[in-house]
This record gives C-alpha cells, sequence and structure tokens, in this order.
C-alpha cells in the first residue's frame, strides 16, 4: 500500500459520534457533525448521520458540493461566512450558511431569488473570542434587516469559541447567548429555531450539568474523529482516541549522538533548537514533513518520541535498543 496514508477505523468514528449524540440529546443538544478534517468524505459523513448527527457542516463548499456530488442528500450547512464570489454555489448546494455581514446576505438572496431556492441563515455573535460575529449590541438592527430580504430564512443564531483566542465557553457566555436567542423571539415572535452554542470545545460546559438554557445545537468535528476535547486536549471519557492512523515510510534509521554539533543558528523554519545531551540514540526518519502534517499534532505510540520535523522529514526516536527498520521492499 502507499505511503504516506491514512487508515481510518470508520467503527470507531461511529462510536465517539454515538455516544456523544447520546449524552447530548439528555441535554436537549442535537449535533452538527462537522465535515471539513475529511474533506466532505462520504464514508465518514455516512458514519456521523448513521449514528444520529442532525445534519453536517463544513467551512468550505467544495466540501459540501463534493457530498453533494456523491448523492449526499441531508441538510448540510456552511459553517464560514460565504465569500461573496460563492453565493450562487452556496444557495444552490448549501441549506444554510453562517453570517455577519448584511451586504453578504443580500447577495445571498439575489442569488437564492435567480435560483428560485429558499436559503437559511444562522446569524453568528460575536461573544469574546474575537473571530467572526456580530456585536451583541448590533444584533437587533441586524435581525431586522435579515428578514427582510426576498428568499432568505433566519434560521437561528450562534457563536463560535476558543478557536482565536481560547476563550472558553462557559456558563456566563452561553447565558448571554440564549438571552439574545429569547430577546430576538419576544421582539420578532418565535423564529429561532436554531441557537448553536459552539463546537467540541463546549463540550465539558455541555456535559456538565449546567443549564443548557436555549442552545440546543453544537458542531463537532474533533471530538467524534479524535475522541478529545480542544480547549485542554484531553481524551473525553469513553471515546476512541485512535480512529485514525498515520502511515509512514521510514527511510533512515541510525544510531545517532541525540545532540547537535557545530555552532548553532535557526533552523529552517526559524526557530533555535535546544536539544538536551542524552547519549547516542536510534534516530528514525519517516518520509513526511511540514508541508504535509503539523507534527505538534501528532501523538507518537508507545515507545516513540518525536523529534523534530523539516519540510520533508519526521524524525522520531525508536528506542534505545530496537531501531525502526526501512522496509526491505516496496511492498513492506
Amino acid at each position: 500500500m502507499s505511503a504516506p496514508r491514512l487508515e481510518i477505523d470508520l467503527d470507531k468514528i461511529y462510536h465517539n459520534a454515538r455516544t456523544l449524540v447520546e449524552r447530548l440529546a439528555v441535554r436537549g443538544i442535537s449535533v452538527t457533525g462537522v465535515s471539513k478534517a475529511s474533506l466532505g468524505c462520504l464514508a465518514i459523513a455516512s458514519v456521523m448521520l448513521r449514528a444520529g448527527v442532525r445534519s453536517l457542516g463544513d467551512s468550505r463548499i467544495e466540501n459540501i458540493e463534493a457530498m453533494r456530488n456523491a448523492q449526499a442528500a441531508v441538510p448540510m450547512t456552511l459553517i464560514r461566512s460565504p465569500m461573496l464570489s460563492q453565493v450562487v454555489r452556496v444557495v444552490t448546494q448549501a441549506d444554510i450558511s453562517f453570517n455577519t455581514e448584511l451586504d453578504v446576505i443580500s447577495q445571498l438572496s439575489s442569488a437564492a431569488q435567480k435560483a428560485k431556492r429558499i436559503h437559511g441563515v444562522v446569524l453568528m455573535v460575536e461573544l469574546g473570542d474575537l473571530r467572526e460575529g456580530i456585536m451583541p449590541g448590533d444584533l437587533e438592527s441586524t435581525v431586522r434587516e435579515t428578514i427582510r430580504f426576498p428568499n432568505i430564512v433566519l434560521k437561528g443564531i450562534g457563536t463560535n469559541l476558543a478557536c482565536r483566542c481560547g476563550v472558553s465557553p462557559d456558563a456566563n457566555n452561553m447565558a448571554e447567548l440564549s438571552e439574545l436567542a429569547d430577546s430576538i423571539d419576544a421582539i420578532f415572535g418565535p423564529m429561532l429555531s436554531i441557537v448553536s452554542g459552539g463546537n467540541s470545545a463546549n463540550l465539558e460546559w455541555a456535559l456538565s450539568g449546567a443549564d443548557t438554557g436555549r442552545i440546543n445545537d453544537l458542531r463537532l468535528g474533533e471530538s467524534l474523529l479524535l475522541g478529545c476535547e480542544p480547549l485542554h486536549r484531553q481524551a473525553i471519557d469513553g471515546l476512541h482516541t485512535d480512529a485514525i492512523t498515520l502511515i509512514a515510510e521510514v527511510i533512515e534509521s541510525k544510531l545517532k549522538p541525540s545532540q547537535p554539533w557545530g555552532e548553532v543558528g535557526q533552523s529552517a523554519f526559524g526557530v533555535t533548537p535546544s536539544v538536551a545531551n542524552r547519549g547516542n540514540i536510534f534516530q528514525t526518519i519517516l518520509a513526511i514533513g511540514q508541508q504535509d502534517i503539523d507534527p505538534n499534532g501528532l501523538q507518537a505510540p508507545s515507545g516513540i518520541e518525536i523529534l523534530g520535523a523539516s519540510s520533508d522529514h519526521l524524525i522520531v526516536e525508536s528506542g534505545r535498543c530496537l531501531p525502526a527498520q526501512v522496509p526491505r521492499s516496496a511492498s513492506s
């Protein structure tokens, strides 16, 4: 088989998704399965749906189109604000999109009218993480304008936390989102069917027993695929953390000093490495690098330590006594 490659255990992803769907259902929260990490892979999306996720969400219209082309007839949400250059594709392929700009919603309206389609909108609210979002004080006026656009239906409001600045979802900011939803429904009449509280970082709050208020949707990707929560990168009890395995081929395995010698400057990535002297070690090089992966996001198997990476090489310590081997043939 070719390398590098990902080996994906769909049964483990199903278990993770089903477990979280059931735990959140008790709290009155449904799950939007986020497919962006798998580039809209229909096999993974299908497993999420079979496990009970309410709909699929993706940040790239290309991934939504790929799933539509694979005959995925399920509700799909574009969870990043649409680009103006893509509004026609958005209203054609996505049932709902997350929005913050009236100019974009206006163009979605025009495109929806031409396509004879109704397009749903979720307005994103800024609650502190300083990524996308309408300031809370501007939400009422934005709603007032949004509901005037032909072929646009306001489906709900949402927020995103813990992505840019690491602001944690908690009782205070989730209560604020609930209060905003109540305020909008009180002013304009009941209209918000979706109150989307955030992503996998919300799980600690959502499963803590705290009052979930109006929050009835979470957008989960990392927790379904990796079995961990993003705030502290800790495994979630009862979930698999090894559903996805990266396989790379060994291209060198030698006993080498653990510490470089000579005058040391910056590496290719602008850092000056600090390496402890641990004597000679079995150093193994895998044919994959920072062009392909973020080495900081990898979790090595027991007995392997990731030492660093260049653009095309991943360097690991494979143990002091038993080195990894270069394969004897291309089929090994």
